[in-house]
């Protein structure tokens, strides 16, 4: 069962204040200096498919897979109302990104939301990147992010809550970390309280999120075991070299030309 499956449906509204708009022109900006003739993506863990539906006018043609039904139905309603030249560039699939095989190839592969960092174990990276291989083109682009190792260390998750609320319901988020530093691992657990504004009425949800902080060699390691280069990294949205204060980083391989 996927992680997100029981609080798919307030997904939207917790991370309504997240920059989408802002993630995607930073992707655009990447796949356009680094392989500008990119026209083809495939997204792994697309979510409700905010993301992809930003790229689709950018003009990309975008193929989303997620493991979660829930998120791909909301993904579906997302662009019932896209115009039809949009909606002809969008599909979704559901999948789990360590085994899917679509039997195509894309120009660009892409991750966001720190979909890696859910890959806790060596295998699920190993597979996660495999996938990705097998469905570059030669030549072909690998961007995603993930929590960045040095930073996790060095800052330590704590205990954060996030209040949201829309004309139907109030959401209450708490999330208290557990850190397993032998495995590089940290378990975060989400309690999640929904007041629905009509009745008064409460439901409380509870998640574990088990979340993989990487480092640059390991990474660097795994896309040589699957034959492709870093090319480049940074800090997530800006660029910038990462550094101890480095929570998200973002990476740029290529899948070598044999």
């Amino acid at each position: 069962m996927s992680v997100f499956e029981k609080y798919a449906r307030y997904y939207h509204l917790l991370y309504r204040d997240k920059d989408y708009a802002g993630e995607v022109k930073f992707v655009h900006h990447l796949l356009q200096s680094q392989a500008p003739t990119t026209r083809s993506l495939l997204e792994l863990g697309c979510g409700t498919g905010a993301h992809a539906v930003l790229l689709a006018r950018e003009g990309y043609e975008v193929h989303g897979i997620d493991q979660s039904a829930e998120m791909l139905e909301q993904a579906q309603q997302r662009i019932l109302n896209l115009s039809p030249a949009h909606k002809s560039k969008l599909q979704f699939s559901q999948g789990d990104i360590r085994t899917v095989r679509l039997q195509r190839k894309f120009d660009a592969v892409i991750s966001l939301f720190h979909v890696f960092s859910y890959q806790v174990t060596n295998e699920d990276l190993q597979s996660a990147f495999a996938t990705a291989k097998a469905h570059l083109q030669p030549g072909g682009i690998l961007i995603f992010d993930c929590w960045y190792g040095p930073a996790v260390l060095t800052e330590r998750p704590t205990i954060r809550v996030k209040r949201l609320e829309d004309e139907d319901i109030i959401v209450t988020r708490i999330a208290q970390p557990k850190m397993h530093a032998n495995d590089n691992v940290v378990d975060v657990n989400y309690q999640v309280f929904i007041k629905k504004i009509d009745t008064n009425c409460f439901e409380e949800l509870q998640e574990i999120h088990r979340m993989r902080y990487l480092f640059k060699p390991e990474v660097e390691y795994f896309l040589s075991q699957n034959q492709m280069i870093l090319n480049q990294w940074g800090e997530w949205m800006t660029g910038k070299e990462p550094g101890f204060d480095t929570w998200s980083v973002y990476f740029l391989a290529s899948l070598q030309i044999e």
